[in-house]
């Protein structure tokens, strides 16, 4: 009777094992995504069974939460009827689009009815210490509002004089909120600090949280990646750098100090900048804003500098930001180039790079020699072959772990913010970038895009082809995952 028992027992489980393997196969097959992200997960799923199935179910699909689906979806009439009313208050907006920019303004304005704005002004800061100083002094100056969004508030250094200036204003009234990643910042949320914010009057809001009772409800890698910050409706902050001083940040990480960016904004864009912040806000705690904001418009019209955001994540705008990278791409006509800490590319763009090399561009990829991801540095090297073969260039800098983030295209135009080059920055998380039309202030990113380049190493073809047979495997081990990455 026990081995008829024990018997039924295992054809009970092989069948279950079975219809779930054929389920989930037959969920990716219907998902109908990009072939190479279907194939990725097939091969996983079939390779290792369970464990496959497990991975797919907790990562496999985009699921925010019931509460934020809803509340994206109800809030995007509200958000959009919104700026059409503030942009048409706005003086001095009948403006030429540049000819290499319209396709990316016209894509953005379609999907995400965001405006490209003239009469801005705009600094572009590159030193930690100049970046921390100049936010510090902003803060100290606050007489309404201080809202601020990051992927990693880090403890230590000059992020703490950050925490006491918020504090300050807190306690003279002005109204300051902090939007800070889960997983980014959880040395931040294990601190003192958050406790010390709180009761000093900063609203401290944990975005995308993660736990054990929320692995089948929401998505657990989804993350928030921007880096924004709003101060009195008038001065905006993006840009690739983080609330860490870096003197203090990863130190025993081997990449040496990490390297940024930082853009300073005044001008017609920022209550648009304020807007995404209120929308993620919104997001996550159901709180509406939108109507706190009594904007007097600003405009710096000696200026013609013209702007436009680009916010991007799971439920806004599809592809909006691979298209507009996609477009950038294929508009350049001289030179493009790209710098990321991470690069972990899609078909078509690796595609459109290996075109722009072929037509006579000068395509130059900026890479850090080291990152804290081995296996992003292993995926992203399996890209290199046919890269340079394409005769795309490709330079390692190895001062630091260079964090900037940047498409500079021709003299003409840039894309700049927190987007990486590679799928999760695409797909996944959400993000921002700004459509710099300005050839001013491309060239200044250009000059700063130089002096990386003076300070890296070029990768010659012929040298990478005799890279070792063990290095070559985890590679291409690891280019067949770069969909999962």
């Amino acid at each position: 009777m026990s081995d008829y028992l024990y018997t039924l027992l295992g054809w009970l489980l092989f069948l279950a094992h079975t219809s779930l393997v054929i389920g989930v196969t037959l969920r990716v097959i219907m998902k109908r995504r990009p072939v190479g992200v279907s194939l990725a997960w097939l091969a996983l799923i079939f390779a290792i069974p369970i464990l496959g199935v497990a991975t797919y179910i907790l990562f496999g699909e985009v699921r925010l939460g019931r509460k934020r689906a809803e509340r994206a979806k109800s809030m995007y009439r509200p958000h959009a009827d919104w700026i059409n009313v503030l942009v048409s208050r706005f003086p001095g907006q009948q403006f030429q689009v540049n000819e290499q920019v319209k396709p990316i303004h016209e894509l953005v304005k379609a999907r995400l009815n965001m405006p490209m704005l003239n009469g801005n002004e705009m600094s572009l800061l590159q030193q930690p210490h100049a970046i921390l100083a100049s936010l510090l002094a902003d803060i100290s100056w606050a007489h309404s509002s201080c809202y601020m969004e990051f992927y990693i508030w880090h403890p230590g250094g000059r992020a703490d004089d950050i925490a006491f200036a918020l504090m300050a204003a807190a306690r003279r009234g002005v109204d300051c909120r902090l939007l800070l990643d889960s997983v980014g910042s959880a040395d931040f949320f294990r601190s003192r600090w958050p406790k010390r914010l709180r009761d000093a009057g900063v609203k401290v809001v944990e975005v995308l949280p993660v736990g054990a009772f929320r692995v089948l409800l929401e998505r657990q890698d989804l993350r928030m990646h921007r880096k924004l910050v709003v101060i009195d409706d008038d001065v905006a902050y993006t840009g690739s750098m983080n609330l860490v001083d870096p003197a203090c940040f990863k130190q025993d990480a081997g990449v040496g100090q990490w390297v940024d960016i930082m853009l300073r904004i005044r001008g017609p864009i920022v209550p648009i900048m304020w807007s995404l912040f209120v929308w993620d806000w919104e997001m996550e705690t159901g709180e509406r804003l939108l109507e706190q904001l009594e904007y007097h418009p600003v405009s710096f019209l000696d200026k013609q500098l013209k702007l436009q955001l680009l916010p991007s994540g799971p439920f806004m705008g599809g592809d909006a930001i691979q298209q507009s990278l996609l477009t950038a791409v294929y508009q350049a006509r001289h030179r493009l180039v790209l710098v990321t800490p991470y690069f972990v590319p899609d078909d078509p763009l690796v595609a459109a790079l290996c075109s722009a090399a072929d037509r006579g561009v000068q395509v130059q990829l900026v890479l850090p020699a080291r990152n804290d991801s081995r296996m992003v540095n292993y995926a992203c090297n399996a890209f290199f072959d046919e890269l340079l073969s394409a005769g795309v260039e490709i330079h390692l800098y190895a001062t630091g772990l260079l964090h900037a983030k940047c498409v500079l295209v021709d003299e003409q135009f840039a894309l700049v913010g927190t987007v990486n080059l590679d799928r999760r920055s695409l797909w996944l998380n959400f993000e921002m970038s700004l459509l710099i039309d300005d050839g001013d202030m491309v060239r200044k990113l250009l000059w700063l895009a130089d002096t990386y380049l003076a300070e890296a190493e070029p990768v010659s073809w012929l040298s990478w082809r005799q890279r070792p047979l063990r290095q070559r495997v985890l590679e291409n081990l690891f280019y067949l995952l770069s969909p999962l990455l």
